[in-house]
């Protein structure tokens, strides 16, 4: 039998490109990876964008299932039973932000101003389960929303978790300039080699770099932590604000089903002048903790969800131009 051979390449780098616009909104999909390739209103960026025939920096833009953050060494247990998950951070030997990151999903239902796409997590050493995942961008006046809807297929639970990994951006001057809004209490306090959590904290352990519930101006902290203890509005929602001095700005909101965000100011260990570094601000609503999947080793709840066989679970998040 003679093997057939792909002549030509199927798509981008980045996968099936599909763009969206209304309302003053463009928003970029790129298929692997379901990630936000970028985001504009009225032509100004509201996240670090990326070319689509451009393999993707890193996580920027994509959607994290079935966990995001870290399994720390990616070693967790659930139901008794000890799994061992592939390393993807290895300069800090942990398995980092889910399995769906590099997949091709299939794109469904393209409209002018929504697309759904789907993948499946297959079962695999680590994650015995098979799981399939839906996500839903549209836009509206509101801005761009995203939707992850999981279904188990298995006939066991699933440990489940997910989340997005958008740069957002708040106009023209740098990072150091913009005002960052944050209502939240808690901070988790990490290993600072290998961002392992340790323990919850007051924001006011530390509140030069922690305590952004009155909106101030970012300056020169670096912070890649995750939050918990948020402080919704009036209608149940938590909103993270960013501020350029020129008026501009950016908003990430969520309801009640991500209880915890993870903060970074994109800091590359190689420093200024590295491409990306500090170009962004990482708002990452989660729906569990960092290394969630290990929730009984901590003394708090992570949040992670158990989902039980044909059970689904959804969650969503709206960014918005200001």
């Amino acid at each position: 039998m003679t093997a057939v051979v792909p002549t030509e390449t199927p798509t981008l780098v980045s996968g099936t490109p599909v763009v969206l616009r209304a309302h003053g909104y463009e928003a970029a999909i790129a298929s692997v990876g379901a990630s936000l390739r970028s985001l504009t209103f009225e032509g100004r960026d509201l996240v670090v964008p990326f070319a689509a025939d451009e393999l993707r920096p890193a996580y920027r833009g994509t959607t994290l299932a079935p966990w995001p953050n870290r399994v720390v060494d990616g070693i967790h247990h659930f139901d008794g039973v000890e799994h061992q998950l592939p390393l993807t951070e290895p300069n800090r030997g942990h398995a980092l932000h889910g399995l769906l990151s590099w997949v091709d999903w299939n794109v469904r239902e393209a409209t002018d101003d929504s697309v759904t796409l789907v993948a499946t997590i297959t079962a695999q050493a680590g994650y015995p389960w098979w799981v399939v995942v839906s996500t839903t961008f549209s836009l509206d006046a509101d801005g761009l929303t995203q939707t992850v809807r999981a279904t188990n297929l298995s006939d066991t639970p699933a440990p489940w978790g997910t989340g997005p990994h958008p740069y957002l951006v708040a106009g023209p001057a740098t990072l150091d300039e913009w005002t960052l809004g944050l209502p939240a209490d808690t901070v988790l306090e990490v290993t600072p080699d290998r961002l392992a959590p340790v323990a919850l904290a007051s924001v006011t352990s530390d509140a030069e770099r922690f305590d952004f519930r009155e909106p101030r101006v970012l300056g020169a902290v670096e912070i890649d932590h995750a939050y918990t203890g948020l402080l919704p509005d009036a209608g149940a929602r938590t909103t993270v604000t960013l501020t350029d001095p020129s008026g501009t700005g950016v908003a990430m909101s969520w309801g009640a089903d991500c209880a915890w965000v993870q903060i970074h100011t994109a800091d590359l260990p190689a420093g200024p002048g590295t491409p990306g570094h500090r170009a962004g601000l990482a708002v990452e609503p989660m729906t569990c903790a960092p290394d969630a999947f290990n929730d009984d080793a901590y003394d708090f709840a992570t949040g992670v969800v158990s989902l039980d066989p044909g059970a689904s679970h959804e969650a969503g998040w709206t960014i918005s131009a200001r």
